[in-house]
């Protein structure tokens, strides 16, 4: 959406020199629909300066060139909306994630960015909470977008407009008071609370400094992976904890049994060995019995 005399390609062009050296998300969907219309965005700047969080900023023929978020653009940099383009800016598109371009401080753009909702999104945030895990949605989007997604998918709580550093102080907030905290996440914003939750999960396509700092990585294929990971997790807990507790009672009884003359010593050798023998092939096992794996299977692919 233009905010100047230039023409809307010529302002997508411009986006897509400054972007095409990072390698995020909203960054990549510029470069794509730069090449999608055939746009050549040629090296036409001089240095590129990456504000993490923030945005980019540059110089173009000797005019000062930054896009980024809105926080960065009107409130860091004190950029203005050109004088009867008001309007046009109340109308830009809720739904869509914004990029603001600004030239000599003046707003020249508004890259429109349609991030469209997975198709089981809502589903694997519903299944989550069945399992008792509150889902909190934190973006850097302005409140009007991060509000019309938080309502589609039913999270339990979001939070627009934030930092890095503002996920990682949630974080630290929520372990502080008692709980563990799984972030899920794709970007180098969202490292610092990939590293301070408890699991740290980073999607494959996403930032390659999010996926090393990251515990677990899933593919982008389906979303319903986050729901059968937690089934697997609560499975292998089911599992050690069961182990435990036959291993301390099967044990403990081969002890008073011994003491008491029951057994004799090379019978409570035999058998304690057996059990863990046993124990350790049980162990082996699938965490998901075959009628699970068929409903994990089902709902993915539903």
């Amino acid at each position: 959406v233009s905010f100047n005399d230039m023409s809307s390609d010529e302002l997508l062009r411009i986006a897509a020199c400054l972007e095409e050296h990072f390698p995020h998300s909203m960054a990549k969907a510029v470069v794509t629909a730069a090449k999608e219309k055939n746009l050549v965005h040629e090296e036409l700047h001089s240095k590129v300066e990456y504000i993490v969080a923030h945005g980019i900023s540059s110089t173009i023929e000797g005019k000062s060139v930054i896009i980024g978020s809105s926080h960065f653009v009107f409130e860091d940099e004190k950029c203005t909306i050109p004088e009867g383009k008001e309007k046009l800016y109340e109308q830009l598109p809720g739904e869509c994630s914004h990029l603001y371009m600004a030239i000599n401080r003046k707003l020249a753009a508004v890259v429109c960015v349609e991030d469209p909702l997975r198709e089981e999104a809502q589903r694997v945030i519903a299944e989550l909470k069945s399992k008792g895990i509150k889902v909190v949605m934190m973006t850097g989007d302005s409140d009007r977008t991060a509000k019309v997604i938080a309502s589609k998918v039913g999270v339990d709580e979001y939070f627009s407009e934030v930092l890095p550093e503002d996920k990682a102080s949630f974080i630290e907030k929520e372990k502080a008071d008692g709980r563990k905290v799984i972030m899920i996440g794709d970007g180098i914003n969202d490292s610092p609370a990939l590293s301070a939750a408890d699991v740290g999960i980073a999607i494959s396509e996403g930032a390659e400094i999010a996926r090393e700092i990251a515990d677990i990585t899933i593919s982008e294929e389906n979303l319903y992976q986050l729901v059968t990971l937690k089934a697997i997790s609560n499975g292998l807990m089911k599992r050690i904890h069961g182990n435990y507790r036959f291993v301390i009672g099967f044990n403990l009884g081969l002890i008073l049994l011994g003491v008491a003359g029951v057994i004799a010593p090379a019978t409570s050798a035999l058998l304690h060995n057996t059990s863990t023998l046993g124990i350790s092939l049980k162990s082996m096992t699938n965490l998901l019995n075959e009628q699970e794996k068929r409903k994990e299977y089902e709902e993915a692919e539903a």
